[in-house]
């Protein structure tokens, strides 16, 4: 989701209260048997498996950064949540999905409940007949010694792609600002066992917003192989597109070599527009086939009826915006019987806040059912 900077905190403050339905859904645990200290072991052997490790492209479409569930009295990951909502969301027609970011509360996790995350959805999509689809990990850390670390673990774990912030907590230190992001980013590049996809999203790195100039420039590094633009800034957007056509011969758009992706679901038409190439959407966790849609009717030509449906996107996206993940979460919840809460010290939504947000996703909603 863009971090829209008028965007106003929830009214009230939070609490507990809110009664909730289970979050774990009925359905089988692809994860039975694998607990924590036994998840190396569990990755050896499955690593082994001819599905497990295959060659994922990244083609345009619709990437959902999946939630993460967790038991709403201990805290503890809820796998069986993890591995239902995947499935759920293959089975929408989205394109791949991204674990470990901001939707994923990745900052919430450890090294290991991390690799538990990814290991949990690529083994449920195997088991759901979705081996082909690709999985995006979250994996932006502030040294390029943990980066490297997070990329390593999460194809370990059977991630296809890191997803990669810059580096933050340091940034005054940073001599030039510009050389120093190109070198973090040429580092992890050149060391990680899969491709990154950059990041760019200033509202989670102190402010920090990658140039054009930057971004373009790293494109041309052969391990990596797109960038997700949360800055909403569409002629960003567009001239990262047009540098990514002209640095490849015979350029394909329905197989890039360098994916360019909105950050939200709010802008999607208008990214396509620009020459982008789909999104990752936190939206599409709620909504993914009202997401994937704006894409079709845009690539058919039919334009008005594409833009109505970005009309009531950008409607709902707005308040999964204005409530971030805890919102995302009560939409899923009231709509699909799972979401609990984020852990703490994420605060729970009173029951008038959780209906406030709700609220926001209806018309949307009435529109994802009838598709």
């Amino acid at each position: 989701m863009a971090p829209h900077l008028d965007s106003p905190p929830p009214v009230g403050s939070f609490s507990n209260g809110v009664q909730r339905t289970s979050s774990r859904p009925d359905t089988p645990d692809f994860t039975q048997g694998v607990s924590l200290p036994s998840l190396s072991q569990s990755l050896e052997t499955l690593s082994m498996k001819d599905d497990f490790h295959l060659k994922r492209p990244l083609v345009p479409g619709v990437y959902v950064p999946t939630l993460v569930f967790f038991d709403e009295e201990t805290e503890d990951l809820d796998t069986s949540a993890i591995a239902h909502h995947a499935v759920q969301l293959a089975r929408a027609g989205v394109t791949g999905l991204a674990t470990q970011g901001s939707n994923g509360e990745a900052v919430h996790l450890t090294h290991v409940e991390r690799q538990l995350v990814t290991f949990t959805t690529r083994k449920a999509l195997n088991e759901a007949g979705f081996s082909h689809m690709p999985i995006i990990v979250g994996c932006g850390s502030q040294s390029t010694r943990e980066t490297i670390e997070y990329c390593r673990e999460a194809r370990k774990a059977g991630g296809d792609y890191a997803l990669v912030l810059p580096p933050s907590y340091y940034a005054g230190m940073f001599t030039p600002a510009s050389g120093t992001i190109i070198d973090y980013f040429t580092e992890v590049a050149d060391a990680s066992p899969i491709p990154l996809i950059i990041y760019n999203y200033p509202a989670a790195v102190n402010g920090g917003d990658l140039s054009s100039t930057v971004v373009s420039k790293l494109a041309q590094h052969a391990n990596i192989a797109g960038v997700k633009l949360t800055c909403g800034n569409t002629g960003k957007l567009n001239r990262v597109a047009t540098a990514a056509r002209k640095m490849t011969k015979n350029y394909d758009h329905d197989k890039p070599k360098f994916l360019v992706l909105a950050g939200s679901a709010d802008f999607a038409m208008q990214s396509l527009v620009a020459g982008g190439h789909g999104m990752i959407a936190g939206l599409a966790n709620v909504v993914p086939k009202a997401c994937v849609k704006i894409i079709e009717l845009y690539r058919a030509g039919r334009l008005d009826e594409a833009m109505k449906l970005q009309d009531l996107v950008s409607l709902g996206d707005w308040a999964a915006i204005q409530g971030g993940v805890v919102g995302v979460k009560a939409g899923l919840q009231a709509f699909k019987g799972y979401g609990g809460y984020a852990r703490r010290p994420l605060p729970r939504p009173t029951p008038e806040q959780t209906k406030q947000m709700v609220d926001g996703f209806k018309d949307l909603l009435i529109v994802e059912q009838r598709l």
